[in-house]
């Protein structure tokens, strides 16, 4: 029987902050108590941890990862090894990725082929929610053996004709099936057929620079799917989950259906909150580095996406992790803009700009573990076992230091990719140490986890309903 103590640190949840020791046994915490109280200084354990002046938070919960995944003829430059031992320097203990099922193929196809990527390979504990590209009689059967066992996210696109995209018949039975079996609908909204006609229209004019990305990916497209997707899960009486929120106008979309009491949900990115157009527009094809959609927005969207994470119109910050190298893959879009592969690297750095968010004024400190810890487990059923510290809960446990200064840079991270898109950034906080299931996987910043420790995680339904 292994036991860890935690002494001496603020210890910050979604819902209180204390002075308080930790004790941890078997991979699981066991108890709380203020720390200098008899009932803490009675506890003996085999490993002491001392975090003094430090915060001790939940592990942060990323539920929008894209490791390996195939797009654009290349691939996301993180394997699942490489990419959660990232997220693990950035005090992050559970993903949750997309299998895909392409089309023609069935769903069980799909997970089984992400199964046997991620397997063995995980430093940290991961999940999967399942993208769904092929919607039919067989595919709808499948949805309801899934959330069984344990998958119980979709992914479906009004984006990416011909890859990924459904029509609106296709969402609706998909979104009627997950409202009789309990899954939650996770949708990517830009309306994909008319950004094509821009695309065409742009390149024919010699628009090719990454710029354009921005300008063809309209925000009103986006808000006009958003508001799509939410009138057909209203007619399906299902839940929605909006992945990757940019822009204002989509996000009062989402806040006008909650004030109707809708089950919609927003998540957004923090490239979103602290990148824009400005970056898309660098010269000498740097912009290609900042290529993902939605696209990054006018700096002015920002102030709604902060407002909209204050007032809950939106849940969740996750990454949307999908990294390519500027050398060999975003280059693959030189002269062509669309031909740039989609995606930005950010798994190791969400809790840390987070951080600084509440630095700068924008959150609170339970705000920040809200968003970035217990909601992403209660929204997609893995929680109290993550996204908190409590009894009975796995010890998924960052000690954090908040007076440490960094500067985010290539040269230091730890995301296989050959840039960051943070180059310079001064923040303020950094992770110290980590701890998944109880084990140490970060010991005052060396890495002491190893391939193989995370275990892949089944979900129950979403916990996050009104």
């Amino acid at each position: 029987m292994s036991r860890t103590v935690i002494r001496g640190g603020l210890v910050i949840t979604a819902s209180d902050e204390m002075h308080a020791d930790v004790l941890i046994e078997d991979g699981r915490v066991v108890a709380l108590a203020a720390t200098g109280t008899p009932t803490a200084e009675s506890w003996t354990a085999e490993r002491t941890i001392d975090a003094a002046g430090k915060y001790v938070i939940p592990g942060g919960v990323d539920a929008h990862t894209h490791m390996e995944l195939p797009f654009g003829g290349t691939f996301a430059s993180d394997t699942f090894e490489t990419g959660t031992r990232a997220a693990a320097w950035g005090g992050t203990t559970t993903i949750v990725d997309f299998a895909v099922q392409s089309v023609g193929h069935s769903l069980r196809e799909g997970l089984d082929a992400w199964n046997a990527k991620a397997d063995g390979q995980c430093a940290i504990d991961y999940a999967f929610h399942m993208i769904v590209s092929d919607v039919n009689q067989d595919t709808l059967k499948e949805m309801d053996l899934l959330v069984e066992e344990g998958v119980t996210s979709f992914k479906q696109f009004m984006a990416y004709p011909g890859v990924f995209y459904s029509d609106d018949g296709q969402i609706l039975r998909a979104m009627q099936r997950s409202a009789e079996n309990g899954g939650l609908i996770m949708m990517h909204a830009e309306n994909g057929i008319a950004i094509d006609v821009l695309v065409e229209q742009a390149l024919a004019r010699g628009e090719t620079d990454p710029r354009f990305h921005g300008e063809v990916r309209k925000a009103l497209l986006e808000a006009e799917a958003t508001h799509r997707a939410i009138k057909l899960a209203q007619v399906a009486g299902a839940p929605l989950y909006v992945v990757h929120v940019s822009a204002q106008e989509a996000v009062a979309e989402l806040a006008r259906a909650r004030d109707e009491g809708l089950n919609v949900f927003g998540e957004t990115c923090p490239q979103y909150l602290f990148l824009s157009t400005d970056n898309l527009a660098e010269p000498d094809f740097e912009g290609s580095k900042y290529v993902c959609s939605t696209p990054l927005r006018p700096q002015e969207h920002q102030a709604a996406l902060w407002r909209g994470l204050r007032t809950n119109d939106l849940q969740v910050v996750s990454t949307d992790h999908c990294p390519f190298c500027f050398v060999g893959q975003k280059e693959l879009g030189r002269g062509d803009f669309s031909k740039i592969p989609n995606g930005l690297p950010g798994v190791e750095n969400r809790m840390d700009l987070l951080h600084q968010a509440v630095v700068d004024g924008h959150l609170s400190r339970r705000r920040w573990i809200e968003i970035a810890c217990a909601t992403p487990a209660r929204m997609f059923g893995l929680y109290p076992k993550k996204g908190t510290i409590a009894p009975g809960a796995d010890a998924d446990i960052v000690i954090y230091d908040p007076h440490a200064e960094q500067v985010m840079s290539v040269e230091t991270h730890h995301m296989n990719v050959d840039y960051s898109a943070y180059e310079g950034k001064r923040v303020t906080g950094r992770v110290e140490s980590v701890l998944s299931r109880g084990e140490l996987v970060i010991t005052e910043r060396e890495f002491t986890g190893r391939a193989g420790h995370g275990v892949y995680t089944p979900r129950s339904t979403c916990q996050y309903l009104l």
